[in-house]
């Protein structure tokens, strides 16, 4: 076995993996890696499963001990990665040596990298996963939901039984303008008309009071007409409008059902997108086919087979 120690973090680091799933019925949230795209890449990179539990480092402020000789990946925003002073790209897998130290520091582009370690790092299966939800105290390194702290230890296996080459093609640009794209629900035509227009032509900012549980748009507030709403479950991704007409697209760490109606959801592909804005980054909204949807992501996830 093979090991990093934690010598510095701001306490936002955190381990994650595809997410925690099944238990919905019990009030618990899904939680897993924000970006599940760059996470699922990371895992690539070593011939790891997608969802293998890996470490979300968001902003920066970490660095690890390298306390053997193995192969880690990085995926994600670019956090200005240094090994032992040497500048580490993300996007691709690299060695390490006993005795180096991986720094991460303020973001270049993006907000969250993901790292990951040959089999996954080892954490307690708390209801099938070793996700970490803070608000519910469950998955992480002992299982109680904490994030990394200093002198913690990251265990994973030895070596990699295999590294790849990132496809150019697949790594993103975060510097681009973002559209993300939304499937419309069920209580779209409960919106007026010029709320409508507004939500796919204005260009919405991101609130600096988002979190894992919801991103906050901030622009001219929407308004609904419709009937009020029974609480119903709540998708990931879904774009739901409170009584201020201020949209709260729904992350990995939402409650489980609510009763504010909601525009849609966005895709599986620009929620991964979405977790890569900071605040006050500009984003546009655009209405797309759950068809569309779909074949995007298979042909994404044809790539991890």
């Amino acid at each position: 076995m093979s090991s990093l120690l934690v010598e510095r973090t701001l306490g936002l680091a955190q381990l994650q993996d595809g997410g925690r799933f099944g238990v919905r019925h019990l009030g618990v949230t899904q939680g897993g890696a924000l970006d599940w795209i760059a996470l699922g890449w990371a895992n690539w990179l070593l011939g790891n499963a997608p969802t293998a539990c890996a470490l979300e480092i968001p902003l920066g402020g970490v660095t690890l001990l390298c306390e053997a000789d193995t192969t880690l990946a990085l995926t994600g925003a670019d956090l200005a990665a240094m090994l032992d002073g040497k500048t580490i790209a993300p996007w691709r897998s690299f060695t390490v040596r006993h005795g180096q130290r991986l720094q991460f520091n303020s973001p270049r582009s993006g907000v969250r990298a993901y790292l990951a370690a040959p089999g996954g790092f080892s954490a307690p299966q708390v209801l099938g996963s070793a996700a970490t939800v803070t608000r519910e105290g469950l998955g992480g390194l002992d299982g109680s939901g904490q994030a990394l702290r200093r002198d913690d230890r990251l265990v994973f296996e030895g070596m990699a039984s295999s590294t790849r080459t990132m496809p150019k093609q697949r790594i993103p640009a975060y510097s681009q303008a973002v559209r993300l794209e939304l499937i419309p629900g069920a209580q779209i035509a409960g919106f007026t008309g010029e709320s409508l227009f507004r939500a796919f032509n204005q260009v919405w900012r991101i609130d600096p009071r988002s979190d894992r549980m919801g991103i906050r748009l901030a622009g001219t507030p929407l308004g609904y007409s419709g009937e009020p709403l029974i609480s119903e479950g709540i998708p990931l991704g879904a774009v739901q409008v409170p009584p201020d007409g201020l949209p709260i697209v729904l992350m990995n760490d939402r409650q489980t059902i609510g009763g504010y109606p909601r525009l849609g959801a966005l895709t599986p592909a620009s929620v991964a997108r979405l977790t890569q804005c900071a605040a006050e980054d500009e984003i546009r909204l655009m209405a797309v086919g759950q068809g569309k949807a779909r074949e995007e992501l298979i042909a994404l996830l044809d790539w991890w087979e």
